[in-house]
Parts: structure tokens; C-alpha cells; sequence
């Protein structure tokens, strides 16, 4: 049996509807919200009796998806929100956009920061990262051509 795809790449947020808009003025698309409970969820997750909101948001193309999670129980227990790129782990999402300045132009008077600079690898793509909703770190890649 082969792999057929990547299905979704979670963030687990603090304040869901914030993120919501965030990745929408991205782009993305909400598919739907809901809450996430009981002991059925607790054995895939292994945390137990969780309760957890959800929101789906889907890329413009169709073929990805990435999970916003908000736990209400159990509790947050560590915060990597804020580690360097170089950090081991799970640490950022990179989309591909048509126009990286008109889109940090739109991200930034959201509250997204520049983590560097916005730079040019050889004749291919310019790329950034920014630092989105709640310390989100995510990459910009616009390909050039």
C-alpha cells in the first residue's frame, strides 16, 4: 500500500478565531469548526479525556489542509511557540504565495513580524519567514520566472 497524501499539518493556538482570520487573510479557506471530545478522542491523541476546537483550514489549490487546535482540557503543558528555526521539531509552515511584498503588506497590518529579511535564493524564489498569530513562525515563498 503507498502513501496517497499529506492530510493536514496541525498548530495547536491560544486564541482559535484569531488564527481563523489570520490564515484566511493568507489565503486559506475554512472548511469547518468544531469541538472535539471524549474518551474516542483521548486514545488516538493519548492525552484522555480531552476537549479541543478545531477549525479546518484548506489552501486555495485543495490539496492541503492545516488543523488550528485549541485545547480547553487538558491543560497546555509546554509553549514552542517562540523557539529559533533551528530549534528540534516540528517548527514551521511554508506557503508558496504570487506576490511576497503585497502579502506581507497584508499579514503585517494583521500583526505578523518579519523574523529577518525577505531574500533572494539565485534566479528561483524570494523567501521569508514572519512570526503570525501568537508567535506562529511561518515561511513566504514566492517563486520567480
Amino acid at each position: 500500500m503507498a502513501l496517497k497524501r499529506m492530510d493536514n499539518v496541525g498548530i495547536v493556538v491560544e486564541d482559535l478565531t484569531a488564527a481563523i482570520d489570520f490564515f484566511g487573510e493568507l489565503g486559506l479557506a475554512l472548511e469547518g469548526r468544531a469541538m472535539i471530545e471524549g474518551e474516542w478522542a483521548g486514545r488516538v491523541t493519548g492525552l484522555g479525556n480531552q476537549r479541543v476546537e478545531i477549525a479546518m483550514m484548506r489552501t486555495p489549490d485543495g490539496h492541503s489542509r492545516l488543523e488550528l487546535s485549541r485545547f480547553l482540557a487538558p491543560d497546555i503543558i509546554a509553549d514552542h511557540r517562540k523557539a529559533p528555526v533551528n530549534a528540534l521539531g516540528y517548527l514551521r509552515v511554508m506557503f508558496a504565495v504570487d506576490d511576497i511584498d503585497e502579502t506581507l503588506e497584508r499579514l503585517c497590518a494583521r500583526g505578523a513580524a518579519l523574523v529577518g529579511e525577505v531574500v533572494q535564493y539565485r534566479d528561483t524564489y524570494r523567501l521569508c519567514y514572519i512570526r503570525g498569530p501568537e508567535g506562529i513562525l511561518i515561511g513566504l515563498a514566492q517563486e520567480l520566472g
